[in-house]
């Protein structure tokens, strides 16, 4: 409703105070307004505006701190050098098998005297190749003897156990359909077409029987790579929903993805790269507290309330300790700064980015190391910029997007800050926020999971075979063997550990390094 003259206060201090309630609040709205259009038609990348060579051609005049990238230093500082590319470019793969093709001449007879040339080298050259996929027939014979002289003597072997009984897949179909889906996130709909041009017919709720017998099967091995998971001190955290089908209703509920991860590989801990996924009804502290009932240790995760409620929680408190995340905290001002060109909001994505121009120099060294360079560093570093917040906070409006960033770090502080003392932690949680980014492309190409059970399927090999990828695997071949082992019996249940990804990876190591 508009304001009308006799509705504005007489006293000019209670106008001024109205005055800056509704600037606050215009501010407010203009940022949702920017961020939404940055959403719908802006670049979804972590920087500041910039103004790039192609706008100055036309005279726009650049704002206070917008040639600022919000992941980079000041434009007069020492730009980092950049990691070399890992390709293999004019070094193919030595693993992979050659196969000549010898091209000769039309002729040769020497074209002056006409007598037979002779062979004086060669030149050679290699080139990336590829067999396209062609699916075949396993027949399976088993041939019967029976004795001529003894009636009713007959042997035959066993047939051999497989993934589905009388299907007509076989463990390794089986595992490529669940490392298309699960590892590359090609949906099921589209394997479906994919079978169909070469002649098999196959509907999709078949390949989903596929996948729940696979998950099913492999099971234990999931729950153990949890509780193992588990059993080191640092644990990252994170989450993202799923929408499931609810039949009767005629739409999607809301389920949840939680993706548990590890990785001490910055300081050569002992925890292996790994995620796995926990299908669940919600996300809410219950969901949480359940899935960490055995862990005991480092919980890094970002700013969600469900986290939070740990550290009140009178049983969790005693065995968890919250470390937050930096990238969140700083994200906050890189959207502050998109909207509003503040120079605050500039100046603190500046000093983040010398936080972490410390930690890349440091990567890769011990947590002894680690732990001394934040001290001497990054500690002097952050106290500065706590003292920034605390200073710039009581000077600016309530309602302002910026007083909400601000508060968000300080409210986190101890957490935020929680790797200037151990050198075991990392500053954000990068790690598990590359590991769920699986889950969220795969739903979006999926747009909804069918039922509760498929969620668990889900979760059960995307774990498996996104743990592969993060050890260097060939997701499919190592789901490939270890469903035959498991299903052919020469796997124990009490042997489930030496599937482990980075178990397993170790023995085909150990496997090559024997026959060299």
């Amino acid at each position: 409703m508009a304001l009308r003259p006799e509705d504005l206060p007489c006293d000019p201090a209670a106008l001024a105070e109205m005055v800056l309630a509704f600037e606050g609040e215009n501010d407010d709205l203009r940022a949702e307004v920017a961020t939404l259009k940055s959403l719908i038609f802006g670049a979804r990348s972590e920087r500041s505006a910039i103004v790039c060579a192609e706008q100055i051609a036309f005279d726009l005049e650049p704002t206070a701190g917008s040639q600022l990238r919000a992941n980079d230093d000041k434009p007069d500082a020492p730009r980092p050098k950049r990691r070399k590319a890992r390709r293999n470019i004019g070094a193919l793969p030595a693993h992979l098998p050659r196969v000549d093709r010898v091209i000769e001449p039309a002729s040769t007879l020497c074209p002056c005297c006409t007598g037979q040339m002779h062979r004086i080298g060669e030149e050679s050259s290699e080139a990336l190749d590829r067999v396209p996929a062609w699916l075949r027939v396993l027949r399976t014979i088993r041939p019967k003897y029976a004795c001529r002289s003894c009636e009713g003597a007959i042997v035959q072997a066993a047939a051999p156990a497989r993934l589905v009984e009388g299907g007509m897949a076989t463990t390794a179909l089986i595992a490529h359909i669940a490392a298309a889906k699960y590892a590359w996130q090609s949906t099921l709909y589209r394997q479906t077409q994919i079978l169909a041009g070469q002649g098999v017919v196959v509907d999709r709720q078949t390949l989903a029987r596929w996948m729940g017998s696979a998950a099913w099967l492999a099971r234990g091995l999931y729950d153990l790579q949890l509780k193992t998971m588990h059993g080191f001190e640092r644990l990252f955290c994170d989450e993202t929903p799923m929408p499931v089908l609810d039949p009767g209703r005629g739409r999607t509920r809301i389920c949840q993805f939680w993706a548990h991860a590890t990785d001490d590989q910055a300081w050569k801990g002992p925890a292996p790269p790994a995620v796995a996924y926990v299908f669940a009804g919600g996300r809410g502290k219950k969901e949480i507290v359940a899935q960490l009932a055995g862990f005991e240790g480092v919980l890094q995760v970002d700013g969600y309330a469900a986290y939070a409620s740990l550290a009140g929680d009178a049983k969790m408190s005693s065995q968890i300790q919250l470390a937050y995340c930096l990238v969140h905290a700083r994200r906050n001002f890189v959207r502050v700064h998109k909207t509003t060109n503040s120079p605050f909001a500039a100046e603190v994505i500046e000093r983040i980015a010398a936080v972490y121009a410390i930690e890349e120099r440091i990567r890769g060294l011990d947590a002894g190391e680690r732990r001394a360079t934040r001290q001497a560093e990054t500690k002097p570093l952050m106290e500065a910029l706590r003292i920034r917040l605390i200073a710039v906070k009581d000077g600016i409006s309530r309602r302002s997007t910026l007083i909400k960033a601000i508060d968000y770090m300080l409210e986190r502080w101890q957490g935020l800050t929680a790797f200037l003392d151990d050198g075991r932690l990392e500053p954000d949680t990068n790690t598990v926020e590359r590991s769920i980014r699986p889950i969220a492309i795969g739903k979006k190409n999926s747009l909804f999971s069918g039922d509760e059970g498929g969620g668990e399927t889900w979760a059960i090999l995307a774990s498996l075979l996104n743990t592969a990828k993060l050890n260097g695997l060939d997701p499919e071949a190592y789901l490939i063997d270890v469903l035959d082992r498991m299903v052919s019996g020469a796997t124990k249940t009490n042997q489930l550990h030496e599937l482990l990804a980075w178990n397993w990876k170790a023995a085909r190591e150990a496997e090559k390094r024997a026959v060299a």
